[in-house]
Parts: C-alpha cells; structure tokens; sequence
C-alpha cells in the first residue's frame, strides 16, 4: 500500500469517527440542556397532594364534560400534579414528504401549567432531529436542531405562547383531573360538544372538545397559529383521539391524528400513539 492511499484511508477512518462521535455528543449535550428544563419544571409545580376528587367538585362543570371525567375515573382519585409519558409517532413537514418515525417523551405540571416535549426524529439512516416543544411560566418554544447540533427552528413569541397554551388544553386528556383547574372555564355547547377557555400568563385562548356516548373525548379543535415562510396567521387545528385504555386507574385516549384544516386542503401531519404514562411521581435528572 502507498503512503497516499494509506493517508487517504487514514482521512477517511477519521472522518467516519467524526460523523458518528461529533453527534453522539452533540445529542448528549442536548439532552443535558433539556433535563435541566425539565428539572426546572417540575420543581416551580409546588402543589402539595390533594385530596381525592370527589362527585361535588364536578357540579359546575358541563353535564358532557362530567360524564366524560367519571368515565375517565377521576372520581376517587387524587388530582394529576405531575404526569411523564411515553409517545411512539411518525410525522411529515409536508404533504408529499415521507412520514419519519418519532420516539418522544413529554412532561407535564399542572399546579403551574407546563410542559416540555422532547422528540427524537428519524430523517434517515443515521441522520435524525432532536425536538423540543416547550410551555413554561406561560411562554412557548420550540427548538429543533438537526443531528442535534444545527439549529433548524428556534421559534419564540406571543404566538408560540398562544399556540403552546391550546397544545396543553388539548394534551389535558391524558391527564383529565386538569379539567377542575381554576386556569380553565368551560362553556356547554350542546350534549356532544364544550368550549373549554384556558387563561394563564396573559394569554388566553379556547378549543372545543367533542364527545362521544361513552363519554369519551374523540376530537378537540381551535384556532391556532401556524408559521409559513415567516408569517404567522390563525388555522383550524384539529386532534382526532381514539382507543382509550386505561393507566394508573385513568381511562385516557391512546392513539390519535393531528391535522391543519387549510384552504388547500386538510393536512394530516403528526400521527401517535401512547405506551406508557406515569402520573405524580417525582422525576429528577
């Protein structure tokens, strides 16, 4: 072998360690970042336990919204302070895009409302996304970083805000007891639908929950704003929930579409489904 193909062989081996350990740290740094927010987050929830709901604490609430709480089996149970889960997903950025595979992990308080999502998205073979969704202190950011180290969206602002705010409204399904909560009013549409108001850091915004006869909770939808080329302007979005199943005593939807309703046409872009979920257990990283 000559000394030229030996270099060149020596720059490539270099090169392929590089490709794979400049992300692998990048990835752990990223985490690092997030764990820390999810620190942050569970330690501003300070609610102490609470007493287990009872039949009288629903009495104000909608008769819709009352069935599907007792379908849900709150009665009895102490109220959802703090909730980790589990998502399997796939998603697409646009209608002729393939849909990419997504692992994620979502953390919500509800005393303060929050959370934080972090999601790890397969592009391709060994290229992937690292996402993180955030609601804090009533303010919203997402992150998006490709191979964890290039910056793609770092997204900030009112309508962030208003847009995290509905994401939380929307997502109290999987953690119902959140329905009681001082921060959100709720208005009976007719016996299958309510309009739910949720006010917090200066922001408020409403979506409309429809049930069905069991009681369950099968779509919620609202305007919110979607981003396009750098301009901002309010859409219908929707989430479509089925296949509830029950965790830690909670009947929750399990699996579920997420779709914008343009004037183009309906766009279906996220698809998840919950495997596992755990509720008022201390989480420190």
């Amino acid at each position: 072998m000559s000394k030229v193909v030996a270099v060149i062989l020596g720059i490539i081996v270099i090169l392929a360690i590089l490709v794979i350990l400049v992300p692998t740290i990048a990835n752990k740094f990223f985490d690092q970042k997030v764990n820390k927010e999810i620190n942050n987050l569970f330690a501003s929830n300070t609610e102490p336990k609470s007493k287990a709901i009872q039949v009288s604490d629903l009495k104000t609430l909608p008769k819709n919204v009352q069935k599907w709480l007792k379908y849900c089996k709150v009665i009895g149970k102490e109220k959802i302070n703090t909730v980790r889960l589990q998502q399997e997903a796939e998603m697409r950025l646009e209608r002729d895009k393939p849909w990419m595979p997504v692992k994620a992990e979502q953390y919500f308080t509800t005393d303060n409302p929050g959370f934080i999502w972090k999601a790890d998205i397969k592009v391709a073979p060994f290229f992937h996304i690292a996402g993180r969704d955030k609601y804090y202190k009533g303010k919203g950011h997402m992150l998006i970083k490709l191979m964890s180290l290039f910056t793609v969206a770092d997204s900030k602002g009112k309508e962030m805000d208003q847009g995290t705010l509905l994401r939380f409204l929307a997502e109290s399904v999987w953690f119902p007891t959140a329905a009681l909560s001082d921060y959100i009013e709720w208005e009976e549409i007719n016996s299958r639908s309510a309009k739910a108001t949720m006010s917090y850091g200066g922001i408020t915004a409403s979506g409309v929950f429809k049930f069905n006869d069991k009681g369950e909770v099968i779509n919620f939808s609202a305007e919110r704003y979607k981003e396009e080329d750098g301009n901002y302007s309010l859409k219908i979005w929707t989430i479509n929930m089925e296949k509830y199943k029950e965790f830690n005593g909670i009947k929750i939807p399990t699996q579920g579409e997420v779709t914008w309703e343009l004037d183009e046409g309906d766009f279906t872009w996220f698809k998840f489904e919950i495997v596992d979920i755990d509720n008022n257990k201390p989480i420190i990283y």
